[in-house]
């Protein structure tokens, strides 16, 4: 284990106390790019981690406009409510154009953000996806050893963002909304495979019938996949957020999902592999980082995509050249002629 640095070993005990000075600075440092403060960043995650892993993990996805923000208000009142304190990380994905994250406004979840049991953060992606699993993995890790009960991870639209969201999660829950024949088109398919529980959202008013139709329309569709996990097949439920019914189902639902994954092993198994996925996304986004910060291949790139643009290379030939460049023995021949020379 690296020595922790005093301030290190500082924040981590006020962090553990309940700080949330303490723990928003802790995420600031995790989510950094400098080196020192990355260094700084993985000494206090040596000292907190063995206080982690006993929150519940819950991702929540849904496409722009389906109600996540109201949901997951309501949803997090209803929590602290059972005596829970709860922990919200906002993926951003696209947050790149800025370098910034267009989920970043509290107002959003006005309650929710106030109350003295819940912790809201943006948690921005800077355009990698190794970013969104290294910068919420490592916040997440953060909130749990805070002591947080509960940690919601939510996501925008459907897309990637959500295959790197659901592989840190115990649960995952896509929001969706009444009309299915249309809403079926749009859902891919990796998505619903995914899912813990489809929740149709918006049950409210004169849309009760409609949601209650797509909620059997979506019950049917997943009877065609196979479940992701042996011990649990994927619930549908209608909600309303706006009337914050159905949050006790929804908890219910979380609970005896984690219940039967306890019992077979498979939460244990299942955290297990997703520590081994990140390590080896960690390794894949590092091995890019180094790779493309040689000179030679900097050199080379632009040649490389020119040559593809203009369709006298291959990507896989330009690849392969650009590689090649990692050859130890090619590198030595080169040598060895230019000192003959």
């Amino acid at each position: 284990m690296t020595r922790p640095s005093p301030a290190t070993d500082e924040l981590a005990a006020e962090l553990r106390a309940g700080n949330r000075r303490a723990l928003a600075k802790a995420i600031t440092l995790v989510e950094s790019t400098r080196a020192d403060h990355q260094r700084e960043a993985q000494r206090l995650l040596e000292l907190l981690l063995p206080h982690t892993g006993h929150a519940i993990r819950i991702g929540v996805s849904g496409v722009p406009g389906v109600g996540k923000s109201t949901f997951i208000e309501a949803f997090g009142l209803y929590l602290i409510s059972r005596g829970k304190r709860v922990a919200v990380l906002a993926v951003d994905p696209s947050s790149a154009r800025t370098g910034g994250s267009i989920l970043g406004d509290k107002t959003r979840m006005p309650s929710l953000s106030t109350a003295p049991e819940a912790f809201i953060r943006p948690s921005p992606s800077a355009g990698s996806f190794g970013g969104v699993t290294r910068r919420t993995r490592e916040a997440l890790l953060v909130c749990e050893a805070a002591g947080y009960d509960v940690v919601i991870v939510e996501t925008v639209g459907v897309g990637q963002s959500e295959f790197a969201v659901a592989s840190m999660v115990d649960f995952f829950l896509v929001l969706l909304l009444a009309g299915a024949g249309d809403e079926l088109q749009g859902i891919k398919k990796g998505i619903l495979e995914l899912a813990d529980a489809l929740a149709i959202n918006k049950a409210d008013g004169d849309n009760v019938r409609r949601a209650q139709q797509a909620a059997a329309e979506y019950r049917s569709a997943l009877r065609l996949f196979r479940p992701a996990s042996p011990s649990w097949d994927p619930v549908v439920m209608t909600i309303s957020a706006l009337e914050q019914r159905g949050m006790d189902v929804i908890w219910s639902t979380v609970l005896d999902h984690r219940t039967r994954l306890e019992a077979s092993g498979e939460l244990s198994h299942k955290r297990r592999d997703q520590l081994q996925a990140w390590f080896w996304t960690m390794i894949d986004d590092g091995l890019k980082r180094h790779f493309m910060a040689r000179d030679d291949v900097r050199r080379l790139l632009p040649d490389m995509e020119a040559a593809i643009a203009s369709a006298k290379l291959t990507p896989t030939e330009a690849a392969r050249r650009l590689l090649a460049l990692l050859d130890p023995s090619r590198r030595e021949a080169k040598k060895a002629v230019g000192s003959r020379q």
